[in-house]
């Protein structure tokens, strides 16, 4: 008996309600999937209905409809109507866009090569492959076989090569190479005919490895060439980009090349105002005429009144349930907000990173009461613009670690100091994992070596042996 009553106690736990469902599917989409999220429900709910004018009346019905009036079933008596108060924010306020996607931009420039239909779509085929870094990941042979199980087109190896070489013609430079050698060589390709230019083409095309892995009295002996000579073939290869695809900045993605805020944060007499903006969010209610459609159908005696009876009362719960979970959202979208506010209370003010605290989901989960979970959703993928800038909500959470005093800062307070340290040091003797931990401990911060090293690779700054310099 004791089995069979913690499987029911289970069973109870792990069952969620349709609004439930609906609320948590909406709370971790940003403004712009929200919006178009709304504009799916109107054009698939005919029971939905946009506000379009605050006054606006139909047929002398009011504008909020509680389902109570046409069912007799143990429905709350939910109001059916959400406005999505907030300041009207101007769209170039708050909408950031990119010009075009990467993958766009090169289709473009497809069109302007002759090339008969059958390479046209092995072009075509080959751009959608590239990574958003530019790169081409999958090697020809496979490729063959892609292209011919998914268009029906027979091709072979030497063909995509050709089609390759089209594609690594376009701007930016670098486009369409299968690793980074080959990525840097068609850039120095590009780059005016100098003495240098040759030299770090020779550099690349006979001693990569010992460059990557800074061997560079390697190559001064091999080269018989002044250390000088190597400083200024070096340089040419910095001017190169190891990420041709990354001139669209990777917070933006090809299906959603714009931000909108989902917060305004302003600055009035010196006190911080919180608000939701409202922009292109429409307002929501319940249309009357299905409503009545349901009452009248709900006295019919046939079966097709009854059947047109259950689809409006399926249209009307699936209404109810919409416009409540946008309510909801907006509820716990707002509460979190205000729960980081008060929390980060003093780096709100002006913006001053040294006064961004330790903060995990779990401090805002205990100061809110609603779940880690249901955190996470809110903070994924939105952004709030205030007075000093634009961030993302991750932006502001961190983990701490306590400095000499015993204090607790921020891990981002750490690794600002070790950027910092890192940018100051003799590049000709780099500091190491472990001479860096002296230096953040004559600061004042105590952080073990593997610390060190974990922040390190999180901020994408090589080992010792890799940031020397001539």
């Amino acid at each position: 008996m004791a089995k069979q009553g913690l499987g029911l106690q289970l069973k109870q736990v792990q069952r969620l309600s349709p609004l439930q469902i609906q609320t948590i599917k909406l709370i971790e989409l940003p403004r712009l999937e929200l919006e178009q999220r709304i504009q799916k429900e109107i054009e698939e709910n005919p029971v939905l209905d946009e506000v379009v004018d605050d006054t606006e009346q139909e047929d002398g019905a009011p504008k909020q409809v509680s389902l109570n009036e046409y069912t007799n079933d143990d429905t709350p008596s939910y109001k059916l109507y959400v406005n999505n108060t907030g300041k009207d924010l101007k769209p170039q306020y708050n909408t950031f866009q990119v010009k075009e996607s990467f993958h766009q931009n090169l289709e473009n420039q497809l069109g302007f090569c002759q090339l008969d239909e059958n390479r046209r779509l092995l072009a075509t085929f080959m751009i959608g492959m590239l990574g958003d870094d530019g790169y081409l990941r999958r090697d020809l042979e496979s490729l063959v076989d892609d292209i011919s199980f998914k268009t029906g087109i027979e091709t072979t190896v030497e063909e995509l090569e050709e089609v390759l070489h089209i594609i690594q013609g376009f701007e930016p430079a670098g486009v369409g190479a299968r690793d980074l050698r080959e990525c840097l060589l068609l850039q120095i390709d590009n780059r005016e005919e100098s003495k240098w230019q040759q030299l770090a083409k020779t550099i690349l095309e006979d001693y990569f490895d010992e460059f990557t892995k800074k061997h560079y009295s390697k190559i001064v002996n091999k080269l018989e060439i002044t250390e000088d000579d190597l400083k200024k073939a070096i340089a040419e290869i910095r001017h190169l980009n190891p990420l041709p695809g990354g001139q669209i900045d990777d917070s933006y993605t090809e299906q959603a090349q714009q931000i909108v805020p989902d917060f305004l944060l302003e600055m009035k007499d010196n006190e911080l105002m919180l608000s939701l903006p409202k922009y292109s969010v429409p307002e929501l209610r319940v249309n009357k005429r299905y409503a009545d459609m349901l009452l009248s159908s709900a006295s019919g005696p046939g079966k097709a009144d009854k059947e047109a009876s259950a689809f409006v009362k399926q249209k009307l719960d699936s209404a109810k349930w919409f416009i409540e979970a946008i309510k909801q959202r907006q509820n716990t979208l707002q509460r979190t907000m205000e729960a980081i506010l008060e929390y980060q209370h003093d780096y709100f003010i002006d913006g001053d990173e040294t006064k961004l605290k330790p903060m995990v989901l779990k401090n805002i989960a205990e100061k809110t009461g609603f779940d880690i979970s249901t955190i996470s959703r809110v903070v994924s993928s939105k952004y709030i613009q205030t007075h000093f800038g634009i961030y993302p909500l991750k932006y502001f959470f961190s983990e701490g670690l306590a400095n000499n005093d015993g204090e607790e800062v921020s891990t981002r307070e750490i690794k600002n100091i070790l950027v910092s340290s890192i940018d100051e040091e003799d590049k000709r003797k780099p500091l190491t994992d472990e001479e860096l931990v002296e230096v953040l401990s004559a600061k004042g911060y105590k952080v073990a070596r593997r610390t060190v090293a974990k922040y390190r690779e999180q901020l994408s700054i090589p080992i010792a042996r890799l940031r020397k310099e001539l």
